[in-house]
């Protein structure tokens, strides 16, 4: 009886001390870099820079400080220099740095603006990202016309089409038009990703969470060249049966 008393005990100790980790390696980078970060941040013509130090000396670090370096599969090569609609499932934090390992190319975030409320990390969130508020037409609107100036930069964009993160029991939430409607407009390819093992790494329940490997999958590409606006719907169902199927053969497996 003691002893799994203490087995629980232990395991949320443990909970608790990995979900401090996480916040002090997200910060850590930030302090030492922030003289770099900030000047980088300052002119959009130098976000490649930026991106380079989010990469390589913030998300990296994090995955292999979390004990959850990452392995990646890959269906076909992403292209230096193109610009691409990078789309994928939303569980966890983990999925915004292992989308910044995935992507040497650099591509810009579009997300909800609540994550500006988030200390340290949503001073440059804020600054770098394409914030949308969901409920504002007029936002919605505000987020081509940025994406558009970043595309014409050579840079690509990135969306979590389901919106936000679902339920954990929720395998992957229906998707929002936004990425596809985006994607066609912009003639950029899009690139479904598969995100396997962020959930259970370090999901948005407090008390939760392990390291070990974070799989990741690219996807063959969707072309969107020759589409038209009335055909995001089709775009955006195959698209989540891609991310789908993928998840649901790996938890079958």
């Amino acid at each position: 009886m003691y002893f799994w008393f203490y087995m629980i005990v232990f395991k949320y100790i443990f909970w608790l001390l990995y979900r401090i980790w996480f916040y002090v390696l997200v910060a850590i980078p930030i302090f030492l870099f922030f003289p770099f970060l900030l000047l980088f941040s300052l002119k959009e013509k130098w976000y490649p820079q930026f991106f380079w130090l989010a990469r390589n000396l913030w998300a990296t670090p994090i995955l292999y400080g979390m004990g959850c370096p990452p392995r990646i599969k890959k269906e076909q090569k992403i292209i230096k220099g193109k610009s691409y609609m990078l789309v994928a499932n939303h569980t966890s934090m983990l999925d915004i740095m292992l989308m910044l390992y995935v992507s040497k190319n650099p591509f810009v975030f579009v997300g909800k603006k609540e994550l500006v409320k988030i200390p340290v990390f949503g001073f440059f969130y804020k600054r770098v990202c394409i914030l949308v508020d969901r409920e504002s037409t007029k936002s919605r609107t505000g987020v081509y016309r940025r994406a558009q100036r970043r595309l014409e930069q050579g840079l690509s964009i990135c969306i979590f089409p389901e919106g936000g993160v679902p339920e954990e029991h929720i395998v992957l939430d229906s998707f929002k038009d936004g990425a596809f409607k985006m994607a066609i407009a912009h003639k950029i390819p899009i690139i479904p990703m598969t995100f396997y093992d962020n959930k259970k790494r370090f999901s948005f329940t407090f008390f939760s969470g392990f390291p070990g490997i974070t799989k990741a999958k690219i996807h063959s590409f969707f072309e969107t060249g020759i589409l038209a606006e009335e055909d995001k719907i089709t775009l955006r169902e195959e698209v989540r049966d891609v991310i789908y199927k993928e998840l649901i053969n790996a938890e079958i497996s």
